[in-house]
């Protein structure tokens, strides 16, 4: 299991990733784009967010950081912008720790299938603190 800070931008995620690549001299990004999601009818994607970035990551110091720009239009506070994200390669813990932590908390996005993990789903605490749980395939 890992836990691992994930960092929200407004619009300038690229630029900030590929700062702190040189600076930490780290792993080249991979970008992907909310451009690059499968498309939805439910969710059609406004002009403005395809080429901003869905998900990136480096390896800084031996550790994990994970980075995204918001969709358009969702409210960014800078020192709000930071969540926690637990992977698991086990199904059923990930269902019971996110089971615990909705309790008197608000969900944000339910445990779900998506394109990029077999379980998903993201929630504020009832401390405030949003968590993301995401299943990693073995």
């Amino acid at each position: 299991m890992a836990v691992q800070v994930y960092i929200n931008f407004d619009g300038n995620c690229r630029e900030a990733v590929t700062y702190y690549q040189k600076v930490f001299e780290t792993n080249e990004p991979n970008f992907m784009t909310f451009g690059s999601m499968p498309p939805s009818e439910e969710h059609p994607l406004p002009d403005a967010a395809k080429d901003l970035v869905m998900h990136t990551e480096l390896v800084i110091s031996g550790d994990t950081v994970m980075f995204s720009d918001t969709w358009p239009g969702m409210p960014l506070v800078v020192g709000n912008n930071i969540s926690l994200t637990v992977v698991d390669t086990d199904m059923d813990k990930l269902k019971a720790w996110f089971a615990a932590m909705k309790v008197d908390g608000t969900v944000e996005m339910d445990l779900q299938e998506t394109f990029w993990s077999k379980c998903y789903g993201s929630l504020k605490d009832k401390f405030g603190i949003i968590w993301q749980f995401s299943h990693r395939g073995e």
